[in-house]
């Protein structure tokens, strides 16, 4: 059984490639030596101000059978997903 975790964090940048960038960085110092970054970001631009960069807003853990790549196929990036897709960097996919 694998566990996976969704998080939602907020960045103050002045594009999305660029909070996207900030977030991979983060994300991979957050796994740390006990988990894997499965490499997937997205950034969505708020409308309003809030708080401060890095602050985390949400959290899911999921236990699953599947293994990396299968569970984001099967419960992220299912292709029925409305996001722009112009560039890697833009949904943050690898």
């Amino acid at each position: 059984m694998h566990l996976y975790e969704e998080r939602i964090t907020l960045w103050r940048a002045n594009s999305a490639d660029d909070a996207i960038d900030m977030a991979e960085r983060e994300a991979q110092a957050y796994a740390g030596d006990n988990s894997t970054y499965l490499g997937v970001c997205q950034s969505y631009r708020l409308v309003e101000s809030l708080a401060v960069s890095g602050v985390e807003i949400f959290s899911l853990l999921r236990e699953s059978d599947l293994e990396p790549q299968n569970y984001i196929d099967a419960l992220f990036a299912t292709g029925h997903e409305r996001q722009t897709s112009d560039s890697p960097a833009t949904t943050g996919l690898a």
